[in-house]
């Protein structure tokens, strides 16, 4: 059990490291030539990793491969591309606080679209957390963002949580009938084709893999230990402690994204920016929900 937990704990550290990673090689590198990459090698190594625990690639039904291909749009192609172009503008620090408001904006949609029941400590808690995030979009003034004085990265940050709730809600119903591990290889791989398509069209030269070998590590390090390695003992922990408190964890993520910005990056973060996040971190604790294991990856 301790060496669960322990997965756990490493596994939030490098989801919060996702931030500093994505956030150095967009500076150094296209957005969209380091997002084809990433996919490439995760969905790769992910759909090894599902023909050897299921011997060999399921077929799923129709129905099911419009979900995927749902998944794959919203969480995989439109919320990396949002994800790095925001980071391109932000800092890791800062955008991870703002995008901290998944777990509430999933509640919200949740309530509203699929009808579930909006208790009074959840509408609460969705509130403190709003509060939260529009204090950090405004460096400490939450009625800026109302006023017109919104960033663009604050923007792309924050469709990459509109947009986790969309996957969230599909999610769900994708996982009815398949595991997570093979919904999130499949969209991985849908989400690939789109960015690769994308990147064709619009900017081919973006893929030619001339980076320097430290962006060649960030993009390692995205997906290959925050995407696959960091899915797979996040279910693991699932399976073994449950759903409920294994999510608990994830509220470490945010933490170590501004601990791990300032250390690397030498990111620092305003008092009123930082009191922002620790208001959106306690609105997430009070809506806190058990989701299925596809949603976690909200922090990857």
């Amino acid at each position: 059990m301790a060496g669960t937990y322990l997965k756990l704990v490493v596994t939030m550290l490098i989801w919060g490291g996702t931030w500093v990673a994505g956030r150095y090689a967009v500076l150094a590198a296209p957005p969209l030539g380091i997002a084809v990459w990433r996919f490439l090698l995760a969905s790769g190594a992910l759909l090894a990793l599902v023909a050897w625990r299921h011997g060999g690639l399921p077929r799923p039904t129709r129905r099911e491969w419009t979900l995927i291909a749902l998944l794959g749009a919203s969480g995989i192609f439109l919320y990396n591309l949002c994800f790095l172009y925001g980071l391109q503008r932000l800092a890791a620090g800062h955008a991870a606080l703002v995008v901290a408001l998944n777990p509430v904006m999933v509640t919200l949609a949740a309530a509203w679209l699929a009808h579930e029941r909006l208790t009074p400590q959840k509408a609460v808690g969705s509130a403190i957390a709003l509060v939260g995030c529009l204090t950090v979009i405004g460096h400490g003034s939450p009625l800026a963002p109302l006023t017109g004085e919104f960033g663009g990265g604050e923007a792309l940050i924050v469709g990459c949580a509109v947009l986790w709730a969309t996957y969230t809600l599909i999610g769900r119903r994708a996982t009815k009938t398949l595991s997570a591990l093979v919904v999130t290889a499949y969209s991985s791989a849908v989400g690939w084709l789109l960015l690769l398509a994308t990147a064709l069209i619009d900017a081919p030269a973006t893929l030619l893999p001339d980076y320097a070998p430290r962006v060649w590590g960030a993009i390692l390090f995205l997906a290959l230990l925050g995407t696959t390695l960091g899915f797979t003992w996040f279910n693991e922990a699932v399976a073994r402690i449950g759903a409920a408190r294994a999510s608990i964890f994830i509220n470490l993520v945010p933490v170590a994204a501004v601990l791990q910005g300032a250390w690397l990056l030498d990111e620092r973060l305003g008092l009123s920016v930082l009191a922002g996040g620790a208001l959106v971190l306690a609105g997430v604790v009070l809506t806190q929900q058990t989701l299925p294991p596809i949603l976690s990856e909200q922090t990857r």
